[in-house]
This record gives C-alpha cells, structure tokens and sequence, in this order.
C-alpha cells in the first residue's frame, strides 16, 4: 500500500484528550488524531473545534477518529473520508473515558452548545 500524503505511519497520539481542551478546563464531544504528528484535537461539533484550528495553523489536513472501535481517516483539503493504515497505539482514548470528556468539565447543558 503506497503511503498516502499527510500521514506518517509513525506519528504517536500526543495524550488522550484534545491538548488545547485540557489546557484551558474546555472540553470536547469527540476526538481527532492528526495522521502527520499525532496531535489530538476536537472535532467540529465540539465547541472549539480544534483538529480543524490544527489543519488550518499547521497545513496537517489528514485526521483519523480517536475514538474506541472507529477506524476512518479524513482529509480535511479534499472534505473526503477514507480507510487508511494502522498508526501506533493507542488507537483511541481509553475506553472509560467519557464522550463527550472530559469527566468532570462537560457542563450540564452541553448539547445546547455544541455545533450541528
């Protein structure tokens, strides 16, 4: 399989929540993990949509799901989504780690504040 563009197959997830979230107490309803250096960001229905500030700020444009059992890549240039390879563990954030996350900073209302 010839390695696609904006993936380094050995980029390693940078935490298990989305690094710009945890620095400030935000908080996210799902997890992106930048295919080209493992930076993990929120995705665009969380509030602050940071996988997307990531491409924008960076050029990375390939992001795959960090969520437990998804394995889908998207290209945020093209706005297609496809199956790419296997990058290092962890796939996802653990598995009792709650979504929307993390615990404790989801606040009571948030499906009011997320984007559709």
């Amino acid at each position: 399989m010839t390695t696609r563009a904006g993936i380094d197959e050995q980029s390693v997830p940078t935490g298990t929540g989305c690094v710009e979230c945890l620095a400030s107490g935000g908080w996210w309803v799902h997890l992106r993990r930048c295919a080209q250096c493992g930076h993990i960001g929120c995705c665009d229905t969380s509030p602050s949509q940071h996988a997307t500030a990531h491409w924008h700020e960076t050029g990375h444009q390939v992001f795959t799901s960090f969520e437990p059992r998804e394995d889908w890549f998207w290209d945020f240039a093209d706005g297609k989504g496809f199956l790419g390879p296997r990058l290092p563990d962890p796939q996802s954030h653990p598995e009792d780690q709650p979504a929307p996350g993390p615990a404790g900073a989801v606040p009571a209302n948030w499906q009011d504040l997320i984007h559709r």
